[in-house]
């Protein structure tokens, strides 16, 4: 089975869960199993709110993000492994290595600790070129007993 979807989103929060909701019934109809569809939507969240926050060109002052811009959010479902993207044209990841773990108290970055343990294997990464953050996140997935769609 193939699937393959990609969506141009604009930096609002309402556009998270559009994300999330057509992931969710691309992995039903696939006919993957709940527990797994549901990790993996909280990751995409994560992404997603991520990219909101601080994937806009960065402003004058302390870096921060400024409004508006889009980010774009890929999911491939190849055989038995669902592999997600979400690039942004932000400031991207400080340092070569991508980002630094962030403290266990710290206000932000959680969201990519809990990308890192929902998903099987992840990438934290910055755009060449045009600049911006990427992450990206695989997960072996689990079916149910009777799909909802089986495609060749």
């Amino acid at each position: 089975m193939s699937i393959w979807w990609s969506l141009h989103l604009r930096r609002e929060a309402a556009s998270v869960p559009l994300a999330r909701r057509l992931l969710l019934g691309t992995m039903e109809t696939a006919g993957v199993d709940p527990d797994v569809s549901y990790e993996l939507s909280v990751a995409l969240t994560e992404a997603c709110a991520n990219a909101v926050e601080h994937g806009g060109a960065a402003g004058p002052g302390e870096g921060r993000a400024e409004p508006g811009g889009a980010y774009r959010v890929t999911a491939y479902l190849d055989g038995e492994t669902c592999r997600i993207e979400v690039a942004d044209s932000g400031p991207g990841f400080p340092g070569s290595a991508g980002r630094a773990a962030p403290s266990d108290d710290a206000e932000h970055g959680r969201g990519l600790r809990l990308i890192e343990e929902l998903a099987d294997h992840v990438q934290f990464g910055n755009r060449s070129g045009r600049g911006g953050a990427v992450v990206s996140f695989d997960k072996i997935l689990k079916w149910r007993d009777s799909p909802s769609l089986l495609l060749a």
